[in-house]
């Protein structure tokens, strides 16, 4: 922050992105926060365009928020205040592709320096901290590495997944933590049991948060508040894993993520046409995937509010670079992840694992149970999302008695979650 007599505020957002960065002004100040619901007071309205965006999962990093009135500070973007507010974008990170290896290039060695050179920026070593291990590649890979250089400094924590796949993230985590010197206690807490919009869910309660905190808001804060019970200061995650290793469009030709559809009745004709300029505005390229930047925001919050800062190392920007540099066959299906942890002597059930864990089986039962009379009441009273032609209450229904009558259908079914989410938001703040 800088601030002078006759000159204007400037307020200008760091490169890490770890957390988010929202103002919003009235006519003699300016007001910021990493906590929407701090600037609740300035909202005059939703967003089509940023609405739109989240309805249809096509996120987009930029200074726009669901909520007019509030914006967010992009990383290195600067906020200008004299009385009226100018948001000025840094200059783009120019980005490099992948090169060809010496022969002798050490790649697993220069994975494990970049990963120790992101976490020694942080002295999560002389603070209570906790690492967030999954039983995934990323948390897996970030997690052992830390067990290596502080035998028995670092307890654990996880949300366990349902459906197929929690047996084998059971299994993969118990591996992990036998064969490495991780400390206890070992944090779990079941998401099932702490379903998101179940009655206790903050959400559904009416607390102001964010509609973009982590969707699955009641287990993340539930096991929050087991770490901050345990005296946890900071948590160390995976995040930005999947983003560091991607493989590019040319490599591997692949759909955009978030394509409207007719399995989307409920999108109201407002955020249709809002649709069409949904790709303008964006932020230009940050050194990290504008898709890891978001996620850091979704996460943050929570843990900030309970004292924990967050420690993501694969979202440093060495890491990002070193991914980008390296060779396909090293980031196709994680192979850099993988050839790590089978290193450190970790079987095949770890290592080559093809099972698909994911919350997916979470954010279906909480659709084909919890979320019934939510919709009910919704349809009942209404919205402002109907209010504004954003969501339309007729395919809305259409879409929730579908959702009772025929087998659930994860791409379709699945986006409904972000409605309620949107629905909750829209209620508290306006």
């Amino acid at each position: 922050m800088e601030t002078a007599p006759g000159d204007p505020c400037r307020v200008t957002a760091g490169p890490g992105g770890i957390t988010p960065l929202y103002v919003a002004h009235d006519r003699a100040s300016l007001h910021g926060s990493w906590d929407m619901a701090d600037l609740a007071e300035h909202t005059a309205g939703l967003s089509p365009r940023e609405v739109a965006r989240l309805l249809i999962y096509r996120p987009r990093y930029s200074t726009e928020t669901v909520f007019r009135g509030i914006h967010r500070v992009t990383e290195r973007t600067t906020a200008i205040y004299g009385g009226h507010l100018h948001l000025h974008h840094p200059e783009p990170v120019l980005h490099s592709g992948p090169r060809e290896l010496a022969p002798d290039a050490d790649v697993l060695g220069t994975f494990v320096e970049a990963m120790d050179d992101a976490l020694d920026l942080r002295p999560i070593d002389r603070v209570e901290t906790v690492l967030h291990l999954t039983g995934g590649f990323d948390s897996g890979t970030v997690g052992t590495r830390l067990a290596e250089r502080y035998p028995g400094r670092f307890p654990t924590a996880a949300l366990l997944i349902a459906g197929p796949g929690r047996a084998h993230q059971i299994r993969r985590r118990s591996e992990i933590i036998r064969a490495l010197p991780f400390a206890e206690p070992d944090h779990l807490i079941d998401a099932l049991e702490y379903a998101p919009l179940s009655p206790e869910c903050a959400r559904v309660t009416g607390e102001k948060i964010s509609p973009y905190e982590e969707p699955l808001h009641r287990p993340f804060a539930k096991l929050t508040e087991v770490l901050v019970d345990h005296g946890a200061r900071a948590v160390v995650t995976g995040l930005g894993g999947d983003e560091m290793v991607a493989l590019s469009q040319t490599e591997y030709p692949h759909r955009s993520m978030g394509e409207i559809s007719d399995a989307l009745p409920w999108i109201g004709d407002r955020a249709r046409a809002a649709l069409e300029f949904a790709d303008d505005g964006i932020a230009p390229p940050a050194a990290v995937n504008s898709m890891t930047l978001l996620s850091l925001e979704t996460t943050a919050p929570v843990l900030m509010r309970a004292g924990i800062w967050p420690v993501h190392p694969f979202a440093d920007p060495g890491m990002v670079q070193l991914g980008e540099w390296l060779p396909m066959h090293w980031r196709e299906l994680k192979q850099l992840q993988r050839r790590r942890l089978a290193s450190l002597g970790l079987s095949p059930d770890v290592t080559e694992s093809r099972e698909r864990e994911s919350f997916a089986e979470v954010v279906q039962h909480t659709l084909t149970t919890i979320a019934r009379p939510l919709f009910a009441k919704m349809l009942h009273d209404g919205s402002p999302l109907f209010d504004e032609k954003l969501v339309d209450p007729d395919g809305l229904g259409m879409a929730v008695r579908r959702l009772s009558e025929k087998p659930y259908r994860e791409d379709g079914d699945a986006q409904l979650l972000e409605v309620l989410d949107l629905h909750f938001a829209a209620q508290s703040f306006l």
